[in-house]
C-alpha cells in the first residue's frame, strides 16, 4: 500500500490560460478591448498582445470584430464563462482574506421575505450596527423559494425566511412562531366571529401570494387537509398587496397579523384551531462563513433567545 499524494497540477494549457482569465471576462462584458484594457489597468498593446497569445496557445480565434468592437467566439465564451465563475469564486476568497484581517468592516448580504422587511430586518441590523458600525449589509428580498436559491448558491449569506428550509447543505435555526389570523373584508359575513376553522372556508374565493411563498404553500396545505382547493381570484407578491386586494372586497387570505390593530377595510380572525409559523434563520453549511457575517448570525440568534420581536 502506497500513501499517493493527489496530483494538483494544473494542465500545462491551464496555466498558461489563468492569467488571461480576467481578460477575458472583462472583454466579454464590454465587448471592447480598450475598455476591457483601461478596467484592468493595462495598456491597451498589452491587452491585444495578450488575447493575442491566448488565442495562439489554444489553436483558435478567440475574438472576431464586430464593427468598432470585438466579439468573443464560442471557444472565447466558454474560456470567458469558467475565468468568470474561476474569478467570482476567487473574490469570495479574497473577501474572506479581507474580513479576516478586519471583521468590523465587513459585508452582510442578507434575503428576507417582504414581510418581515417592515419591522424585524431594520431592528436586527439597527441594533447589530450600534456595535459593529462599519459593517456593511446588502438587502435581498423576495419569494422563499428565491432567497432559499441565494443562499445555496451563494449569492445571499444568510436568509431569515418561513419555514425555515429543511435541506442538504444548509443549516438553520428557528427564531420564532408566528400566529397566522384570517384576513376578510370588515363587511364579510365572518367579520365578527371570534374564530373559523379553515374548512368553513371552501366556498371562498382566496387572494393569495404567488407560488414559491411560504404563505402560499401553508395555505394550500390547511385548504387540501380540509378537502378542499382554494378557488384564486388574486396572486401577489407581497402580504401588503394581498392584504390590499382583501380590503377592497375581493377575496379571503391567510396572515400575519398587521399590527396593533388591523387597517381600515380588513378583519382579522382566528383561526380555529390555531395556525402558526415558524421563522428561521438559514446559512450555507459545510464551510466557514466570513467573520462579519458570522457575528450579524450568532447577534440575531442571541437577539431571539433574549425575546426579540421576531414575529413582528
Amino acid at each position: 500500500m502506497t500513501n499517493e499524494l493527489p496530483d494538483v497540477r494544473p494542465t500545462p494549457l491551464t496555466a498558461e490560460l489563468a492569467p488571461g482569465a480576467a481578460l477575458l471576462h472583462v472583454l466579454d462584458v464590454t465587448g471592447n478591448l480598450t475598455r476591457a484594457a483601461a478596467v484592468l489597468g493595462i495598456p491597451q498593446p498589452t491587452a491585444s498582445r495578450r488575447l493575442a497569445a491566448l488565442s495562439a496557445r489554444v489553436g483558435t480565434p478567440l475574438t472576431v470584430a464586430d464593427g468598432r468592437g470585438l466579439r468573443l467566439t464560442r471557444v472565447g465564451h466558454l474560456l470567458a464563462g469558467a475565468a468568470g465563475r474561476a474569478i467570482d469564486a476567487l473574490e469570495h476568497g479574497v473577501r474572506q482574506v479581507g474580513e479576516e484581517i478586519d471583521p468590523a468592516s465587513g459585508h452582510v448580504v442578507l434575503g428576507f421575505l417582504h414581510l418581515l422587511g417592515r419591522s424585524l430586518v431594520p431592528t436586527l441590523v439597527r441594533d447589530f450596527r450600534a456595535g459593529n458600525p462599519h459593517v456593511r449589509f446588502s438587502l435581498v428580498q423576495g419569494s422563499r423559494d428565491d432567497i432559499v436559491t441565494g443562499l445555496a448558491s451563494g449569492t445571499v449569506d444568510l436568509a431569515l425566511v418561513a419555514p425555515p428550509p429543511a435541506a442538504p447543505g444548509l443549516d438553520s435555526v428557528v427564531l420564532d412562531e408566528q400566529e397566522l389570523f384570517l384576513a376578510v373584508p370588515a363587511d364579510h359575513r365572518l367579520a365578527d366571529r371570534a374564530g373559523v376553522g379553515v374548512a368553513e372556508l371552501a366556498g371562498e374565493v382566496f387572494v393569495l401570494l404567488e407560488h414559491g411563498y411560504g404563505l402560499r404553500q401553508i395555505t394550500d396545505e390547511l385548504c387540501a387537509e380540509a378537502g378542499f382547493t382554494p378557488t384564486v381570484a388574486f396572486e401577489g407578491q407581497e402580504s401588503d398587496t394581498v392584504r390590499g386586494l382583501v380590503a377592497a372586497g375581493l377575496g379571503v387570505a391567510l396572515l400575519p397579523a398587521f399590527g396593533p390593530r388591523p387597517p381600515s377595510g380588513v378583519a382579522e380572525i382566528r383561526l380555529d384551531p390555531p395556525v402558526t409559523r415558524e421563522i428561521g434563520l438559514a446559512w450555507p453549511a459545510g464551510h466557514p462563513l466570513p467573520p462579519a457575517v458570522t457575528a450579524f448570525r450568532d447577534f440575531v440568534r442571541q437577539h431571539a433567545r433574549a425575546g426579540g420581536p421576531a414575529q413582528r
